[in-house]
C-alpha cells in the first residue's frame, strides 16, 4: 500500500505540469484536467485511508522511500514519505476540500481568459501541501513549505493587472520569508543537535537533548508557524491576500497554507513536549491571535476580509490548543478539520454572493439576499452556525473541546487561557452574526455600479442578484453537510481522539470546571454575541457609510495598526539601518580602502619623478649614492 503514497502527490503535480506547460491548446479542457487529477488524488487518499483502518492502531504508519536526494560522506537526505494518522487526516482534508474548490472554480472562473493557468496553480498548491504533510524529514518538509509559499504568491497575485493584488502577493511572500528563516534555522539546529533531520531519530532523541536546545528549536518552529498560519506577529499578510480570486481564499484558509503551521507544531510534539517555555509562548501567541483576529473581523465591511479575520482567530484557537501539549493536540487538529468544512463553505458562499452582485464585496451594499440566493443563504447560514458553535454543529464539538482543554491546563494560566477562549467565542458570535445580517437580512441596499467606461458610480447597471450555477452550489452543499455533521461524527465515542492518539498522544489535564459548566459558559457567550449583533444590525437599518465609531472600532478597521507598526518599526527602521550602514561603508570602509589607494598613488607619483629618463639625473643619483657609501664607510672606521 505504501506504493500509493507517491501517486498522491504525483497526480496534482502532473496536472500542474501539463496545464502550465501545455499551452493554449488546453484552454478548453484545462479546468477539467485540473479537477480530475485533484479528484484522483482524493480517491487514492480514500483507498489508503481504508487500508489504514484495516490495521491495528500501532501499525498505521506507512513509509515509502523513493531515492537518496543528497549523499555527501556521512550526510544523507532522502526523499521518503510517511503516512500515518496525522498525515492521513491532512491528505483527506487537502484533496477532498481542494477538489470541491476545483469544481467550484469551474463556474467561478468561467469567463477568465487565464483559467487554464489558474487551475495549474491550484494543482501546484495541492501538490506542495501534500509534499509538506507527507514528508518524513524536515528538509523535505521544507521543500513543500516553500512550494506552498510559491503557489500562494502566484494565486494571490493571479489578477496582477490590479496593483492591489500584485502588492498583496509580494506582501504575503515577504512576510512568509521571515517565518521561513525560522524553519531553516530550526532544521540547522536539529542537524547540529541530533545529526539528522529525519522525524524518527529526531523525535527519539529529543528526550535526551538539553531543554535550552529544544526551546531554541521549538521557538524557531513557532516563528515558521506564525508566518504560514498568520499568527501574531506575522499576521499582516492574510487580510490583503483576499485580493486573489475567492476560490484561492477558500483554499488558503480551509485546506492549505494557514493549516501548515498547526501541522508543524503538532508534528513536532516530541520537541515541544520537552520545551515547556516554548509551549507557553505558543499558547500566548494563540490566545492573543484569536482575540486579535476576532476584533479585526468585527469592523470589516468587506465580506472576505471579515472572514479573513475569522480565520486568523480560529487558527489562533488551534495554536492555543497545540501549545497545551498532549491535552490539546488532538483537539487542535479536530478543530482544523471542522474549520476546513465551514470556512471553505463560508468563503465559497461569499464568492457566490459576489458572483451575483457584480463582484461587490462591501456588505453595506448587500441586504435581503436570502430571497434571491436561497441555496447560498442556507449553506452560508449553516457554516455561520457551525463557526459560532451552535449546539449540534461541527464547531460546537471542536471549539468547546479547546476551551475545556484551556481550562484543564490548570492554575492561573488555565483561567487566563480559558477566559480568552470564552471571550473569543463571544466576539466570534458577534462578528459572524453581523456578516449574516448585513448580507442576507434587512432591505436591499445595493446601488447601480459604475459602468465599464469609468463614469461615476450610479451611471452603470444595477446588480441583479441570482443563484450561482450548479458547479458552484454543489460544493457549497457538500461542505454544508460537513459543517453540520462533521463534529458529531468525530466526537461520538471519541472516534477522532482514538484515531490520532497513537501519533500525538493525549492527556486529560485537571480542569477546575466540568465539561457541562464550560459548555454552559460558551452558550452564554454565544447568546450575548448574537444578541449584541442583532441589536446593532438586525433591529436598525444599516447605514450606507460606516459611522466613525469608537477608538477600538477605528483601530480594528486599520487591523489594529499592524501595518502601521510594521511600517514604523520595520520599514522605517530598516531605512535608518540601511542609511547608517551606507554611511559607515562610505566613511569607514571606503575611507580606509580609498585612503590606502590614494597613499600608494601619491607615493608612486613621487617615486616616478626619480625615473625621468635624463642621464645627468641618473649620474647625480649614482654620485650621491657613492658619496653616501664612502661617508658611511669612513664613519664606521672612525667609530
Amino acid at each position: 500500500m505504501e506504493n500509493l503514497i507517491a501517486p498522491l502527490i504525483a497526480a496534482p503535480l502532473l496536472g500542474a505540469a501539463v496545464l502550465l506547460l501545455g499551452g493554449r491548446r488546453l484552454d478548453r479542457v484545462g479546468h477539467w484536467i485540473g479537477t480530475l487529477l485533484s479528484t484522483a488524488s482524493f480517491v487514492i487518499g480514500l483507498v489508503l485511508f481504508a487500508g489504514l483502518l484495516g490495521k491495528d492502531a500501532e501499525h498505521r504508519t506507512l513509509i515509502q522511500h523513493l531515492w537518496t536526494w543528497i549523499s555527501v560522506g556521512d550526510f544523507h537526505a532522502d526523499v521518503t514519505f510517511r503516512l500515518d494518522q496525522l498525515s492521513m487526516t491532512f491528505v483527506l482534508l487537502i484533496t477532498g476540500v481542494g477538489s470541491l474548490i476545483h469544481l467550484y472554480s469551474i463556474g467561478y472562473m468561467e469567463h477568465d481568459e487565464r483559467r487554464r493557468r489558474f487551475f495549474g496553480y491550484l494543482n501546484l498548491f495541492l501538490a506542495a501541501m501534500l509534499l509538506l504533510v507527507l514528508a518524513d524529514n524536515y528538509l523535505l518538509l521544507y521543500v513543500g513549505w516553500e512550494g506552498v509559499g510559491l503557489a500562494s504568491y502566484l494565486l494571490i497575485g493571479f489578477w496582477q493587472h490590479k496593483p492591489s493584488a500584485a502588492t498583496a502577493a509580494k506582501k504575503a511572500f515577504l512576510v512568509n520569508r521571515v517565518g521561513d528563516m525560522g524553519l531553516s534555522i530550526a532544521i540547522m539546529l536539529m542537524f547540529t543537535t541530533f545529526g539528522t533531520f529525519a522525524f524518527g531519530p529526531v523525535f527519539d532523541h529529543a528526550k535526551d537533548a538539553s531543554q535550552g536546545r529544544l526551546t531554541a528549536i521549538a521557538l524557531m518552529l513557532l516563528l515558521a508557524a506564525c508566518g504560514k498560519s498568520a499568527q501574531v506577529p506575522l499576521q499582516s499578510w492574510l487580510g490583503d491576500a483576499m485580493e486573489g480570486p475567492t476560490p484561492v481564499s477558500a483554499l488558503i484558509h480551509a485546506a492549505t497554507m494557514v493549516t501548515a503551521g498547526v501541522y508543524l507544531i503538532v508534528r513536532s510534539a516530541a520537541i515541544f513536549n520537552g520545551a515547556p517555555d516554548a509551549q507557553l509562548v505558543v499558547t500566548v501567541v494563540g490566545a492573543v491571535t484569536l482575540l486579535f483576529g476576532a476584533i479585526v473581523g468585527c469592523a470589516k465591511d468587506d465580506i472576505k476580509k471579515a472572514l479573513a479575520g475569522s480565520t486568523m482567530s480560529q487558527i489562533g484557537y488551534m495554536v492555543l490548543a497545540a501549545g497545551l501539549g498532549p491535552i490539546g493536540y488532538v483537539f487542535a487538529i479536530m478543530h482544523l478539520v471542522t474549520h476546513g468544512f465551514f470556512k471553505a463553505g463560508l468563503f465559497l458562499g461569499a464568492g457566490s454572493v459576489m458572483h451575483g452582485m457584480n463582484d461587490e464585496v462591501d456588505m453595506r451594499k448587500y441586504g435581503g439576499l436570502r430571497k434571491y440566493m436561497p441555496i447560498t443563504f442556507v449553506t452560508f447560514g449553516l457554516g455561520y452556525l457551525a463557526i459560532i458553535g451552535f449546539p449540534g454543529l461541527s464547531g460546537f464539538f471542536s471549539k468547546d473541546k479547546i476551551i475545556e482543554a484551556a481550562f484543564a491546563k490548570g492554575g492561573t494560566e488555565g483561567w487566563i487561557l480559558g477566559g480568552a477562549a470564552l471571550l473569543g467565542a463571544a466576539i466570534t458570535a458577534f462578528y459572524m452574526t453581523r456578516v449574516m445580517l448585513m448580507t442576507f437580512f434587512g432591505e436591499k441596499r445595493w446601488q447601480p455600479t459604475a459602468s465599464d467606461s469609468g463614469s461615476a458610480a450610479g451611471s452603470g447597471h444595477e446588480p441583479h442578484p441570482h443563484e450561482s450555477p450548479r458547479t458552484m452550489t454543489i460544493p457549497m452543499i457538500v461542505l454544508a453537510v460537513g459543517s453540520v455533521a462533521g463534529g458529531a461524527f468525530f466526537d461520538v465515542g471519541d472516534r477522532f481522539l482514538h484515531w490520532l492518539e497513537p501519533v500525538t498522544g493525549h492527556a486529560e489535564g485537571d480542569s477546575p470546571l466540568s465539561a457541562l459548566t464550560v459548555t454552559g459558559a460558551t452558550m452564554v457567550c454565544l447568546v450575548i454575541g448574537v444578541g449584541l449583533a442583532w441589536a446593532q444590525y438586525g433591529r436598525k437599518p444599516v447605514p450606507a457609510l460606516a459611522p466613525r465609531g469608537s477608538l477600538l472600532t477605528r483601530a480594528a478597521r486599520r487591523d489594529l495598526y499592524q501595518d502601521d507598526f510594521n511600517h514604523v518599526v520595520l520599514v522605517r527602521g530598516g531605512e535608518h539601518l540601511t542609511r547608517s550602514l551606507v554611511y559607515v561603508d562610505h566613511t569607514l570602509v571606503d575611507g580606509v580602502v580609498n585612503g590606502t589607494a590614494a597613499g600608494f598613488g601619491g607615493l608612486s607619483g613621487r617615486l616616478r619623478r626619480v625615473q625621468n629618463g635624463f642621464a645627468r639625473s641618473y649620474a647625480v643619483s649614482m654620485f650621491g649614492g657613492a658619496a653616501l657609501l664612502v661617508a658611511a664607510t669612513l664613519l664606521m672606521r672612525a667609530v
